[in-house]
């Protein structure tokens, strides 16, 4: 036994305006001083031409979000948050999969903190690679953030 939960059906859906209020609190409660505002999400959300971003549903319920900027030759993962109840479900994957299909063959760049073995084991399984470090890059807390690329 691994002590992993089984996977769970995951349904992703884009996000819409009237998930802000599930995101932003789980946004405080995941990321703290490091959190986006309502007004910083609905400026991602009105730009689809070059944003994509997701909710993550089992049944009803709101268990993660991720989203990605693209750009010419490039994107950037902007954030990814699964509830903390739900991790090791399949969730982050199914989300990360689907911003990788969403960039196309573009390399595709994000950073995490540094102290987030979970995170980077999970982006390390699909295909990211370290790349830089961003000393100090999470203002509220000081710590760093490793920068990944997949190509």
């Amino acid at each position: 036994m691994t002590g992993r939960a089984p996977l769970t059906t995951v349904r992703l859906e884009p996000m819409r305006a009237e998930h802000l209020p599930v995101i932003l609190a789980l946004e405080e409660q995941l990321f703290g001083g490091e959190a986006w505002t309502e007004g910083m999400l609905r400026d991602e959300l009105a730009a689809p031409e070059s944003r994509h971003y997701v909710v993550a549903l089992i049944e009803a319920e709101i268990v993660g979000y991720a989203g990605l900027v693209s750009y010419d030759h490039e994107a950037h993962v902007t954030t990814i948050g699964v509830v903390p109840g739900r991790r090791c479900r399949g969730v982050g994957t199914a989300m990360l999969a689907d911003l990788l299909s969403a960039a196309g063959v573009r390399r595709v760049l994000l950073e995490v903190e540094a102290g987030n073995a979970a995170a980077q084991r999970l982006y390390a399984r699909n295909g990211f690679t370290p790349v830089g470090l961003r000393r100090r890059y999470y203002r509220s807390t000081g710590a760093d953030a490793v920068v990944m690329a997949r190509a």
